[in-house]
């Protein structure tokens, strides 16, 4: 004790070694300086002596002094200091409760005690019963974070070994951030999908109605949600916003879409808009650039709808309630496939590859681009793998057999990914997201791809693809490849009857026989492949079903569980593995059936795979539905497949998504 008295203490100044080695060379020079002057003079050794005497008793003095003024200041200002902590443990403003073991309040400072009712008496209460989160946190070792408390959000940080939590009042701060929050910018753009060809045939005075027509409807929508906007072109707006208000449009599902249609539909001038939404905390150069990609993705799904997403957060999709409206022109497809042929014709070799469990569509667009780049005079091979195709599918596959230039081009992913290499080149066809395709590792060793496809776009995409060719309002991506045909040099071998007869069957099959998505320009494609040779009886007996899927057909309709009004659906049996194909020919099925504007067929794909199919007459968009659970499509025509859960599972999840979706 003595020992640690000393220590605090303030060290004497005499008390220092160096400093009295120091006063001690001065004292010996001073006394060898005198003894030389006594033997010179006596009289100025001895004057010298006695200056020498007090010079060193006024140093001393002083020294003293100093030490006694300098440890009083310090004993004063260390009882200063633990005056002020005591002051600040009892008044400051933080709360403090002491804790025992058996988590009982033992203590409570007077400014949280100030902050609770006087008649909350919580000495002695068990801190559950006091605040049942704090107890929980303890438990969890959860030692800081924010809790409420009465009215007033606190900052806690427990430290169990103490057994003491500190509190501090962050209310006002916690206040600022929600303001914050409410209040931060949200920049987007807004574009006119169809202006040019709904004002093509119009008249000045015809364009400048339906310019104030527009311009009278946007600005009552601008004041009443508190947005400002500014024309930029004839058919394209910039936006900012506060996020309260993006809430309260995302709330109204932006009805402005529906609006908008309704009111240019009833001049018999179909008008529809497409908006993307960005927020986040970034410049607004990125959240200009994030706006305007969420805006090219909502053109890419087919446009009608609005893309919102924050910097770090998934995408939310609102409207596109109607099919796509066409766009496509002959320039554009003469464009498109002068620019394919450009990449081909860079290319050393070209893979083409379809969706994995693939359909006519994807086989038959993957033969067509092949041909296409054999008549080019250039190397391609179709990406199949023959251990997951469909029963339609392998017919084909032994009927090309017959056909041996387009049947040698077929290799298996194994093979395709030993040979390929950076310089070739990787086409997508009938699907645009990488998990989905017959042999995703391709796209990982060459850094050149090209995208066709005829499904609305989502957010998982290939990167940096050289071209992309997506057009939602097509039939089928074997409709948008025909039309290539027309303007492909026609010197090598021309496409042949099989590959003619699986892009047809490509077409039937997407358009359930030309009665959905079909347009005046799938009958110019199928009419072409005709003449070229297609052969639709072989496409009817490559579609042929053998008895017993249509037994199993009734059986999955017996089973019709209408979710919602006007939607219906089936489920297969939990043991047992159907098909593809045959779920999707159900849902097709029911929609023909009194009182179903969309089907659900869900079955067991393999042993840990569950998958939907979905059509729709077009009321209903079972591809937002699709998308919730991780699938894509059409408005019309999408599935899914989900893994590791049962069929019962998935039917409520998909009822859930329904109700969501619908009410």
């Amino acid at each position: 004790m003595k020992i640690r008295h000393e220590n605090e203490r303030v060290p004497k100044l005499l008390g220092q070694q160096s400093l009295k080695m120091t006063v001690l060379l001065a004292i010996i020079a001073q006394a060898i300086l005198i003894t030389l002057s006594f033997f010179t003079k006596f009289w100025l050794g001895l004057a010298m002596f006695i200056a020498f005497v007090l010079t060193w008793l006024l140093v001393y003095h002083f020294v003293l002094k100093y030490e006694l003024k300098l440890e009083d200041y310090v004993m004063n200002l260390s009882y200063r200091i633990k005056r002020s902590e005591q002051e600040a443990l009892i008044k400051m403003p933080m709360g403090i409760i002491l804790y025992n073991s058996e988590s009982e309040v033992e203590w409570v400072n007077p400014y949280l005690q100030s902050h609770i009712a006087e008649e909350d008496n919580i000495l002695g209460q068990p801190l559950k019963q006091v605040h049942n989160k704090l107890i929980d946190h303890i438990e969890k070792d959860e030692l800081a974070g924010l809790i409420d408390w009465k009215d007033k959000t606190y900052q806690y940080r427990i430290h169990k070994n103490l057994r003491a939590i500190y509190l501090l009042d962050v209310t006002e701060y916690v206040a600022i951030k929600e303001q914050y929050e409410e209040y931060k910018p949200v920049i987007g753009w807004l574009f006119l999908d169809n202006y040019d060809e709904v004002t093509k045939d119009l008249d000045d005075r015809g364009v400048s109605a339906l310019d104030s027509l527009l311009t009278t409807y946007l600005s009552n929508w601008a004041k009443q949600h508190n947005v400002f906007y500014k024309k930029i072109s004839d058919d394209r707006y910039f936006i900012i916003l506060s996020y309260n208000e993006l809430e309260r449009l995302e709330s109204e599902k932006f009805n402005i879409i529906d609006h908008i249609r309704e009111r240019t539909s009833k001049r018999n001038l179909p008008l529809t808009i497409s908006i993307g939404l960005a927020y986040g905390e970034e410049t607004f150069s990125n959240l200009s650039d994030l706006a305007q990609k969420n805006l090219d993705l909502a053109l890419g799904r087919g446009g009608d709808q609005v893309i919102v997403k924050g910097i770090e957060d998934e995408p939310r999709y609102y409207g596109g309630k109607t099919n796509p409206m066409e766009k496509r022109t002959r320039v554009r497809s003469r464009m498109i496939s002068q620019a394919l042929q450009e990449q081909i014709v860079e290319a050393e070799h070209v893979y083409i590859m379809g969706h994995s469990n693939p359909d006519m569509d994807a086989i038959g667009s993957a033969f067509g681009v092949a041909r296409i780049a054999m008549m080019l005079d250039q190397n391609a091979s179709v990406v199949i793998n023959n251990d997951d195709i469909p029963n339609d599918i392998g017919k084909l596959l032994e009927e090309t057999e017959k056909y041996p230039e387009t049947y040698n081009n077929v290799i298996t992913p194994k093979k395709a990914e030993s040979q390929i290499t950076e310089r070739d080149l990787v086409i997508l066809v009938d699907h645009h997201k990488p998990t989905l395709s017959i042999a995703p590792n391709l796209l990982k060793k060459t850094k050149k791809n090209v995208v066709i496809d005829h499904h609305r776009r989502g957010e998982e995409f290939t990167e940096n693809p050289l071209l992309v060719y997506i057009e939602p309002y097509a039939s089928s991506t074997a409709e948008l490849i025909t039309e290539f045909f027309e303007y492909v040099p026609t010197d090598g071998n021309p496409i042949n009857r099989i590959e003619a007869t699986a892009m047809l069957g490509g077409i039937i099959v997407d358009t359930n026989n030309f009665s959905l998505r079909t347009g005046s320009r799938t009958f110019d494609a199928a009419s072409f492949l005709q003449s070229v040779g297609a052969n639709i009886t072989l496409v009817q007996r490559l579609l042929k079903e053998d008895a017993e899927n249509y037994i199993e057909r009734g059986r999955l309709i017996e089973t019709i569980d209408y979710v919602y009004e006007n939607v219906g659906v089936a489920i297969g049996d939990e043991n047992k593995i159907y098909p593809p194909v045959l779920a999707a020919q159900t849902a097709d099925t029911m929609l023909n059936m009194t009182d179903i504007e969309a089907s659900f067929v869900i079955t067991r794909r393999s042993k840990n795979t569950v998958g939907i199919s979905a059509r729709s007459l077009g009321k209903i968009n079972v591809q937002l539905i699709m998308e919730k659970m991780g699938g894509g499509g059409h408005l019309s025509n999408a599935a899914t497949q989900i893994d590791g859960k049962s069929i019962q599972e998935v039917k409520a999840d998909l009822t859930e998504h329904i109700i969501n979706q619908l009410s």
